[in-house]
């Protein structure tokens, strides 16, 4: 179940670590959050040490779609409505500048990125759609009303925003790796003040930013309840009706779909992990259906942290630790986001002020619905009387037949049949598992 992008690009390797380390900025995690993080802190002239437990972008950051957009879904009349015109316009900004940024650095990498237009549709209701065309508008960003005739089915509406971009992942991050201070198959084990142990020895630090996708510190900053974990599933299709667009349901549990080549990816089947979802089925009940010549080339799946107000977070990993930053909770944009969540965390790290982070805080305030759903997940999961149990925080584990996999619907953990460790929060490999 490989994602379509390592077919086309060439993987990197870097040693693990041997012996102990002094840097002034130690990242803990290589996807495209931490090597982004590495990247502009080395350009910068910041000293710095990039750690993978296994190897870089071998988690969540393959398997993503790569759309660079700042169309994140029907989220700014949400945001207006919710901040203010003021914050709503930062967010969008520098979701714009982050665009910008992956042109300049793509326009010397061959990593197949290709500007397109984005559309986010309604099946049934063309007003939300007509109100997020003036949220965009009013932020001063184009948006324009469309009914896309390149689905495999009509749509009430859609949001169209021109001249936005995807690409090969893995071929840009391969290419902006290569130089920097990575250290593979090296494993955070410990963590101290101001020291790092690791499997293969200590790394003491000034600073430190976690990159871990979902954030591995629990007794800071309350992240198992201000986080859940959402999965969705592709499957890429040949001699299937290609788009130009880039297309995505408003709906969680919808579907999306781009190009990449003469590929179709078909993206969709999505649920809260540990809970029941369409998965591959309904993606290639889809596919039967309304592409019946196409064929399967590959399958994957991925899970993404979702925050409690649609903005990530990023900045000081609590106020009492504001030598610890944390990246994460990514809402599934994770490409614009990771390189706005690097640009904020390398001003941070230089102490230099940056006008989007009160945007991005993870200080801001936690009450909010998604709250009281997160903290019944949690205790549903620590009552109900099963085994085998997440190591994490102890909750529940169910079983995924789709994948084979025993998930936590707390807080996103994921294990093999034989309880090795797929996703985290968890840290460990989970014994209770036989």
């Amino acid at each position: 179940m490989e994602s379509i992008w390592h077919k086309h690009a060439q993987k990197v390797h870097f040693d693990a670590l041997d012996g102990n380390k002094r840097t002034d900025v130690l990242i803990i995690g290589g996807g495209i959050a931490g090597i982004l993080c590495a990247y502009k802190l080395k350009n910068a002239g910041i000293d710095c040490i990039l750690t993978e437990a296994t190897e870089i972008c071998d988690g969540i950051t393959q398997n993503t779609t790569a759309k660079i957009t700042l169309a994140h879904g029907l989220i700014y009349d949400k945001m207006i409505r919710r901040f203010g015109k003021e914050k709503a316009k930062l967010y969008i900004e520098a979701q714009i500048k982050a665009m910008e940024e992956y042109s300049v650095l793509c326009s010397k990498i061959d990593c197949d990125y290709e500007v397109r237009d984005n559309y986010i549709y309604s099946l049934t209701n063309r007003k939300i759609i007509e109100k997020e065309i003036e949220a965009l508008n009013l932020l001063g960003t184009k948006a324009t009303p469309s009914t896309p005739q390149e689905l495999p089915f009509l749509v009430a509406g859609a949001v169209r925003v021109t001249e936005q971009a995807q690409f090969n992942p893995l071929k840009f991050l391969y290419a902006i790796a290569k130089d920097l201070p990575i250290y593979e198959h090296t494993k955070v084990i410990e963590l101290k003040p101001n020291k790092a142990i690791t499997n293969k020895g200590e790394i003491t630090y000034k600073k430190l930013i976690i990159a871990t996708h979902f954030p591995i510190l629990n007794k800071h900053g309350l992240y198992p309840l201000k986080l859940y974990q959402h999965r969705s599933y592709v499957i890429a299709l040949e001699n299937a009706k290609l788009v130009n667009g880039m297309y995505v349901d408003e709906k969680s549990t919808g579907l999306s779909f781009r190009r990449y080549g003469d590929i179709l990816l078909l993206g969709g089947g999505a649920h809260r992990t540990g809970k029941k979802g369409g998965g591959w089925q309904e993606l290639e009940s889809f596919a039967k259906e309304h592409y019946p010549n196409s064929k399967i080339l590959g399958k994957w799946a991925t899970q993404d942290c979702m925050t409690l107000d649609d903005i990530p977070y990023v900045g000081a990993y609590s106020k009492s630790t504001q030598d610890i930053f944390v990246i994460t909770g990514f809402n599934k944009w994770g490409m614009t986001n990771a390189m706005v969540g690097a640009n904020i965390l390398c001003d941070l790290v230089k102490e230099k002020h940056n006008k989007y982070a009160t945007v991005f805080s993870p200080s801001r305030t936690i009450f909010r619905p998604q709250l009281a759903i997160n903290t019944f997940e949690s205790i549903i999961g620590l009552l109900t009387p099963t085994t085998p149990r997440c190591p994490h925080l102890g909750c529940a584990l169910k079983y995924n037949k789709a994948e084979h996999s025993w998930d936590c619907p707390c807080h996103g953990s994921r294990f093999t049949e034989t309880g090795e460790l797929i996703n985290n929060p968890a840290t460990d490999d989970n014994n209770s598992i036989k």
